[in-house]
């Protein structure tokens, strides 16, 4: 599929763009895998192109082709030069990327916290043996840079004392500072508040004026359709559309990713019960950073309470607390009726309490352990699948079959290392694990983060059905979309500091902003 566009990339009567980037023939196989199939791209001066695709698509790898981390099997990379003319991209050659011109910031930022942002933005442009990191000819064609950007962010403070949506500022600071031809945005807003993800737009549109050329991964369908001008879709390796976002829908760019129409279910509840957890003025604290402060929130049975926050907040304390790896310094923490004063994961899950963690390959599986072993991993301490302190492996082979069938796990079978699976997949087994036993309460911490669009609608509908069986659900995300689609009701957390729940159907993104700001909406809770 083409988008409708003249072969220079403008509309009639615009002015020519000349082409900055082009890929030709990109493939690449990992044995029997064929990751990227034959890819053509362009992309042109001043253009932000969205690249989507499921988990798996292909899009990590043509990225890496593309900065010389790989090396394409068949095809061909070439960047303007100087002159404008398209020249070969040396392959395997992260240097001659960056020579070139090309630029990423990562969703995960690179950043030395000890440093500056300005010592940040020029180190590594100078030699080592060279005095000082840089001088007043570096100072001002960064503030220039600021300046012409509109990214005003204090560039002499520690990293460590800027927020999220400054440390990304930096991020494209120090790209912009090696005159990059093309910048690629991976997961750009998916840590910022709704007011710093409209800022970013308007900077990346700010920037594409002046000539720069943006490519823009994001699951976020809503704002690819706001912000680009075209969308690159990718299936299975291969390119499959390739079209303006003009007149494209969420539900349109959904179906081309993963090749069938996707169920989105908004439902309310159907009725709330008891409290299932109650935190009466409840501090606590993971760490010097990561802390709750005098916290009150009620979850009952049969209701979805989001908490919205930019991560480093609070949430990873909250959720501590929930999987009993945390306890309260003051206040009164109760779960399913009992209060709560020590650590006790194991307690925890005996009392019916259902964890997906935030980190599911550091915290929510064993990678070196089968799918098998991962699912009753929770379970050992009854009779299910142990009997006088040995395992009964048939028992627990057929129960793990049973939910791969169930979860649609796609996995050669329960003996396969969990380290092998999909991001989704892996997500999969670990909620087939908290829900399984039907729990009474469900900790969803960044259930869907880094998964794709048929992945995320899964997974949202389990979450849905738990709580329509009866389940209370704290849900902890950083994704507003996740948030509407399954909150009843939402409560923001700032500094530790967590605020009322609010109705979700009585809040906006703007003002659910606010929340994540530590400001108050002004609505009635």
């Amino acid at each position: 599929m083409t988008y409708p566009t003249q072969t220079d990339g403008t509309s009639a009567g615009a002015a020519p763009r000349s082409t900055v980037l082009s890929l030709r023939g990109i493939t690449k196989r990992f044995g029997a895998l064929l990751a990227n199939d034959a890819i053509d791209l362009d992309l042109r001066a001043g253009e932000i192109v969205a690249l989507l695709g499921e988990n798996g698509a292909g899009k990590t790898t043509l990225m890496n082709i593309l900065f010389g981390h790989y090396v394409a099997d068949a095809g061909e990379v070439r960047v303007a030069g100087p002159d404008g003319a398209l020249a070969p991209l040396p392959p395997g050659s992260a240097d001659a990327a960056l020579g070139a011109g090309i630029g990423m910031v990562h969703q995960h930022f690179t950043l030395a916290e000890n440093l500056s942002g300005f010592e940040n933005i020029v180190l590594g442009t100078r030699p080592l043996w060279s005095p000082g990191i840089g001088g007043r000819a570096a100072r001002a064609k960064v503030a220039r840079i600021a300046a012409d950007s509109g990214l005003g962010v204090d560039l002499d403070v520690s990293v460590s004392r800027l927020s999220v949506g400054e440390k990304q500022r930096v991020e494209i600071l120090k790209a912009l500072y090696r005159d990059v031809k093309v910048l690629i945005l991976d997961e750009p807003t998916a840590v910022l508040t709704p007011q710093e993800a409209e800022g970013l737009a308007d900077t990346v549109r700010s920037l594409a004026s002046r000539g720069l050329a943006v490519i823009f991964i994001s699951h976020k369908l809503n704002e690819v359709i706001s912000l680009c001008e075209r969308v690159v879709v990718l299936r299975g390796g291969a390119k499959v559309a390739d079209r303006a976002t003009a007149g494209a829908d969420r539900a349109t760019l959904a179906e081309l990713m993963v090749g069938r129409s996707i169920e989105v279910r908004h439902s309310a509840p159907r009725g709330v019960g008891e409290p299932v957890l109650t935190l009466d003025r409840v501090s606590a604290a993971m760490g010097r950073r990561d802390r709750l402060v005098d916290a009150s929130l009620d979850l009952r049975a049969g209701e979805i309470v989001g908490i919205a926050g930019v991560s480093g907040n609070g949430q990873g304390t909250l959720a501590a607390l929930l999987a009993g790896l945390a306890a309260p310094r003051s206040g009164r923490l109760s779960v399913l009726g009992e209060v709560i004063t020590g650590e006790d994961p194991r307690a925890m899950v005996a009392r019916g309490v259902g964890r997906v963690p935030e980190d599911r390959h550091r915290e929510g599986s064993i990678g070196a352990m089968s799918i098998a072993e991962n699912f009753v991993l929770e379970r050992l301490q009854g009779g299910d699948f142990q009997r006088l302190g040995f395992l009964a492996r048939s028992r627990i082979r057929a129960e793990t079959e049973r939910v791969i069938a169930a979860f649609d796990v796609r996995c050669s079978g329960p003996d396969a290392p969990i380290r092998l699976l999909s991001g989704g997949n892996m997500q999969k087994v670990i909620l087939a694990r908290a829900l399984d036993g039907r729990p009474r309460l469900v900790l969803a911490h960044q259930p869907t983060r880094g998964l794709d669009v048929a992945a995320t609608a899964d997974i949202h509908r389990r979450l849905l059905d738990a709580r329509d069986r009866g389940a209370g659900v704290l849900l902890i995300s950083e994704d507003l979309d996740e948030i509407f689609a399954l909150a009843d009701r939402i409560a923001g957390i700032h500094h530790g500091e967590l605020s009322r729940a609010f109705p979700a159907g009585s809040l906006d993104q703007r003002s659910v902003g606010l929340l994540m700001a530590g400001q108050d909406p002004g609505i009635a809770a």
